[in-house]
């Protein structure tokens, strides 16, 4: 008995140690007192991130400066600053990326003011207003909450996943949004489809479920990105089992209806509930874990899934994004989980917001 015993204690701790296994080391990067949504960097490497929109903080978006752990509003405090004049500002803003000409495009949800969603492009190199691209209520009605997108600088289009919960909306007509970069157009398609709908896998962490009202809050269309050369789109709902790939080009054509697009959708493979997902350069994937506090890893090799990074300061890591000029990738951690829509009406998030970084397996893919 006592050697069937010694025998169990040592599978345990061999699984335990298993467990904890992590691919890659977390490293503090910085603390900042508001809390971090996603993430994305200039081309000289200065980072940028979006003020998680759930919070309604004042200021919208940030750049952040390292060296004196400090934040100034991006790309100024006038877009920071609604007004009834014109509409000329950041409303509501999660989704953040960078394209290799050097402009930080930020995804204006506009959920908080009476002003139209949009795309903001700021040229960093001329610090001047690039262009902006406005989204109609064709293709944001009233329960869309545009989250992340893909920069398909290549293909010319702005690729959009629409989560489905804005404004009372319960994931079922969750959807993307394409916009033709050339001439600004924007469509709305695969809305309440399969590979965009939630699946029933509600969010559990520390034991609790994510809820409001006492029902399990189910996400849609959340995570997105795109290879290196653009040919394929990765996303999924957050609340699902699976990540899907399609084609760059089949998902922008016009000529596909959603039946037919759907037919030339993969199941890629398995996932976590996740927020935000990121590249490399061969193809690994790297997804926020919601319920663990934690990145995983999808190698591309074999589609299997593993642990990138761990830690009990990632509660609630959303965006992923890799930073060109250093090597690492960076990861934010929101607390969303701790809002008061979850919480009875209170809010026990708590200072400071953790903003961690990790080696990649190999170079990431800078501009998405």
């Amino acid at each position: 008995m006592r050697k069937q015993l010694i025998t169990l204690i040592v599978i345990l701790s061999v699984m335990t140690a298993n467990a904890q296994k992590t691919l890659a080391k977390a490293e503090f990067f910085a603390t900042v007192d508001q809390a971090v949504g996603n993430i994305t960097f200039t081309n000289n490497g200065d980072l940028v991130y979006s003020h998680h929109p759930f919070f309604g903080p004042e200021i919208r978006v940030v750049k952040f400066d390292k060296k004196t752990n400090t934040t100034t509003p991006f790309p100024n405090l006038e877009w920071n600053t609604p007004r009834d004049t014109d509409d000329n500002y950041l409303s509501n803003v999660l989704g953040v990326r960078n394209d290799e000409n050097g402009i930080i495009w930020m995804l204006d949800m506009a959920q908080r003011n009476n002003v139209t969603p949009k795309i903001v492009g700021w040229n960093t190199h001329s610090n001047s207003l690039e262009r902006i691209y406005y989204l109609p209520k064709a293709v944001v009605p009233a329960i869309a909450q545009p989250n992340d997108m893909v920069v398909d600088t290549k293909n010319g289009y702005f690729i959009i996943a629409d989560e489905g919960i804005g404004n009372g909306g319960d994931g079922s007509k969750a959807a993307f949004i394409i916009v033709d970069m050339k001439t600004g157009k924007a469509r709305r398609i695969l809305q309440g489809t399969r590979t965009t709908l939630p699946e029933n896998t509600p969010t559990v962490i520390d034991g609790k479920h994510l809820a409001v009202n006492g029902k399990d809050l189910l996400i849609g269309n959340d995570g997105i990105t795109a290879d290196e050369n653009f040919e394929y789109i990765y996303y999924g709902p957050l609340n699902g089992t699976k990540i899907y790939r399609v084609k760059t080009l089949d998902l922008v054509d016009k000529k596909l209806t959603d039946v037919e697009l759907d037919k030339k959708i993969e199941t890629y493979s398995d996932k976590p509930n996740n927020g935000g997902i990121s590249i490399d350069k061969d193809g690994n994937l790297y997804l926020t874990a919601l319920e663990t506090k934690s990145v995983a890893v999808v190698l591309a090799k074999d589609r299997s899934v593993h642990t990138m990074i761990k830690d009990d300061n990632l509660v609630w890591p959303d965006g992923v994004s890799y930073n060109h000029v250093d090597g690492y990738m960076y990861v934010s951690a929101a607390q969303v989980n701790r809002g008061a829509a979850f919480n009875n009406g209170k809010n026990i998030a708590t200072k400071p917001f953790y903003i961690l970084r990790f080696k990649p397996i190999t170079k990431g893919v800078s501009f998405r």
